[in-house]
């Protein structure tokens, strides 16, 4: 068996009706101009995805991570495991759907947010992808979703890149779960039981740099005392200290339902790009103030934005670190300021830059492991609200908002069995108490936005993809 790890852990434990821990994505393809593996279909649609479903399902092998079951027995003592599911049944996981006539995104944004509403059923491996046909004008698109304990946001996405190509003419690729199995952590080589300490820390030490690394991970190790544990906590809460967990209560932040809506659309990378050039920020800092500006006026519109300026929990991955933990998620936060009592947009983002700089120079002086830890923490303050009755609503809220920016495929335009890809569109999670998600990716000059909903808590969350869209003309608009 494999050991699930904390952070993992975290996303199973906090898992309700309410409150589906997956993440999720959809990906709107063009239709080649008729094509199949062995015939051309001039119709398109139905014939083309019927044939490349059933290509799918035949898949002769899963990638070992996609046949993942999650174990929690009596004998465990309250473990948390994985265990191979010898006997995986892709018609299950893989299914094909039609769209609801007219067709258009409307229709496509509604089936998602029923998906992506539903639980994984946690006796099979924990994910689900739904091929669906009928978008109007000679579209389909793929929604896939995968439980957070297996894969964080990032690696998730790299997993779908994983299956696209620059080649409009290749056929027969092969689907995220049928990927072949490639060298992972020292945990995943391990499939089939619980590695031990020492057999942890050999793995790790006949790697390059591997001794330096063992040594960093005892030092790291060794300061997770209480003593340590709480000087961590103060890290987190020094963040910055005008608004780390002092965020106003607003709408936002409300007891949520299982049901969800999803909506999404994309904007030139070229708009927010003259924006960092006028003001002299980051591209995420640019995202951050977009987003600002169009939480400020939804809120506006609704009679309920709060005096004191909402605050965002920003997940920061750290996959690109040598040093970072393995495991299914590896993730640190920080808490920026939106600046949303600030009218002028000018001095919003110049509040922004501010925060998220000091945000920044505080996780620097960390270890990777320790940024981890301040990882769950970032996540674990709002695990009161999301678990305990009545809390939400009632208590300082941590954040108002999670707002997340994922770097997607470099190179475009990219093409799956010969259709091409137009648009990739997050769906994230949503707890109770934070019943709004703003997940953002970029592909083909384009950042793509997926909001997520709590379906009764958020009202027209719809209206929000218009008021990003005034935000990024009043950032224009900056001299």
């Amino acid at each position: 068996m494999t050991a699930v790890g904390p952070l993992d852990a975290m996303f199973l434990l906090g898992e309700s009706r309410e409150q589906p821990m997956h993440v999720g994505g959809l990906m709107v393809f063009e239709l080649p101009e008729g094509a199949g593996r062995d015939h051309v279909f001039p119709e398109g649609s139905r014939d083309y995805l019927s044939q490349l479903y059933h290509d799918m399902v035949a898949a002769p092998a899963v990638n070992p991570l996609f046949a993942r079951r999650v174990r929690n027995r009596a004998l465990d003592l309250g473990y948390w495991s994985w265990e191979h599911d010898d006997d995986i049944d892709l018609e299950y996981h893989v299914r094909l759907s039609g769209l609801a006539r007219p067709g258009r995104f409307r229709e496509l944004f509604e089936l998602t947010s029923r998906l992506h509403g539903t639980l994984l059923d946690r006796h099979r491996p924990l994910w689900e992808m739904h091929l669906i046909e009928g978008v109007e004008g000679r579209r389909f698109a793929l929604y896939s979703k995968i439980h957070h304990s297996l894969l964080d946001g990032v690696t998730a996405l790299r997993w779908m890149q994983d299956t696209l190509t620059t080649d409009p003419d290749t056929t027969d690729m092969p689907a995220p779960f049928a990927l072949p199995a490639s060298p992972e952590s020292v945990v995943e080589s391990t499939v089939g039981r619980m590695p031990t300490a020492a057999e942890l820390f050999a793995a790790i030490g006949r790697a390059p740099g591997g001794a330096a690394h063992v040594r960093r991970v005892l030092a790291d190790l060794a300061g997770l005392t209480p003593v340590g544990l709480k000087s961590l906590l103060r890290t987190l809460q020094a963040e910055h200290s005008s608004v780390a967990f002092q965020a106003p209560r607003t709408i936002l932040n409300q007891p949520i339902t299982g049901a969800r809506r999803f909506a999404a659309q994309s904007w030139p990378i070229e708009r927010l790009e003259k924006v960092r050039a006028i003001t002299g920020a980051t591209l995420n800092d640019v995202l951050l103030a977009l987003c600002s500006g169009a939480l400020r006026n939804y809120l506006l519109e609704l009679n309920a934005l709060p005096d004191k300026a909402l605050t965002a929990m920003v997940p920061v991955s750290l996959r690109g670190d040598a040093d970072a933990p393995g495991g299914g998620n590896a993730l640190s936060t920080m808490i920026a300021d939106l600046a949303t009592d600030e009218a002028d947009p000018e001095q919003r983002i110049r509040r922004i830059m501010a925060s998220t700089t000091y945000a920044k120079g505080v996780l620097s002086g960390l270890s990777p492991l320790q940024r981890l830890l301040v990882g769950a923490l970032g996540f674990g303050v709002a695990g009161p609200a999301a678990v305990l009755p009545g809390v939400a609503g009632r208590t300082t809220p941590p954040y108002n908002v999670v707002i997340s920016n994922v770097p997607g495929p470099a190179e475009s335009p990219l093409y799956w069995n010969r259709s091409r890809l137009l648009g990739m569109y997050p769906a994230s999670i949503v707890l109770n108490g934070q019943a709004l998600n703003i997940s953002v990716t970029s592909y083909d000059h384009q950042l793509h936005f997926g909001l997520i909903g709590c379906r009764r808590t958020v009202p027209h969350l719809q209206r929000l993809l218009a008021q990003l869209e005034v935000s990024l003309v009043d950032l224009e608009n900056i001299h």
